[in-house]
C-alpha cells in the first residue's frame, strides 16, 4: 500500500529516524484541503517514544479542523538542519516521512500530558508551562498521529 524508498542506500534505519522525530521541533503537517488541494502547514510536535506516536496542539477551528474532520489521513515531513562535508558546499538533509491517521485526543489528562512534553521541547521553565496550559489548554484541540508507514532518507542537494 505504501511506497518504498527507491533509492534505499539512502535509506535511515529505525534510530536514525527516532533521533530526528525526538529532537527536531517542527515539521509540516499535509491534509486533504479544501476542494481536493493538499494544505500543508508547518506546525510543532512532540513524539511519544513509548507508543510510537506524534502529537499535535491546534486551535478547534480552522481549515486544518475542517480537513482532518473531513478526511483524518495525513502525511507529516520532519527535516534536520542538515550538514555538509568538509570542502563541499551541498548540505546532507536528513528527512522523515510519517503517513497516519490523525485523532484527535479526549482524555484531558493526556491532553496536559502532551501539552507539558511539547512545551519541554522549548523550554524547562515548568511555571511558564503550567501558566500556558491554564490559560490556553480548553481553547486548544490536541491531535495523536498514529503512525502506519514511516521512512526516512539522507539526501544532498548536489
Amino acid at each position: 500500500m505504501f511506497r518504498e524508498i527507491t533509492r534505499k542506500k539512502q535509506a535511515l534505519d529505525t534510530a536514525q529516524i527516532t533521533e530526528i522525530l525526538k529532537r527536531e521541533k517542527r515539521g509540516v503537517l499535509s491534509v486533504h484541503g479544501d476542494d481536493g488541494y493538499p494544505y500543508g502547514v508547518p506546525i510543532n510536535f512532540w513524539y511519544n517514544e513509548k507508543n510510537g506516536y506524534l502529537y499535535f496542539h491546534s486551535g478547534k477551528s480552522g481549515h486544518k479542523a475542517d480537513a482532518v474532520a473531513a478526511n483524518n489521513k495525513v502525511s507529516f515531513c520532519v527535516y534536520d538542519e542538515g550538514y555538509r562535508n568538509d570542502g563541499e558546499w551541498a548540505l546532507n538533509i536528513r528527512s522523515v516521512i510519517v503517513f497516519g491517521t490523525l485523532h484527535i485526543v479526549e482524555d484531558p489528562v493526556q491532553t496536559d500530558e502532551v501539552y507539558r512534553c511539547l512545551s519541554r521541547k522549548f523550554t524547562d521553565d515548568e511555571a511558564y508551562i503550567e501558566a500556558e496550559i491554564q490559560a490556553y489548554a480548553k481553547a486548544t484541540r490536541c491531535y495523536e498521529l498514529r503512525v502506519e508507514h514511516i521512512t526516512g532518507k539522507l539526501v544532498n542537494e548536489a
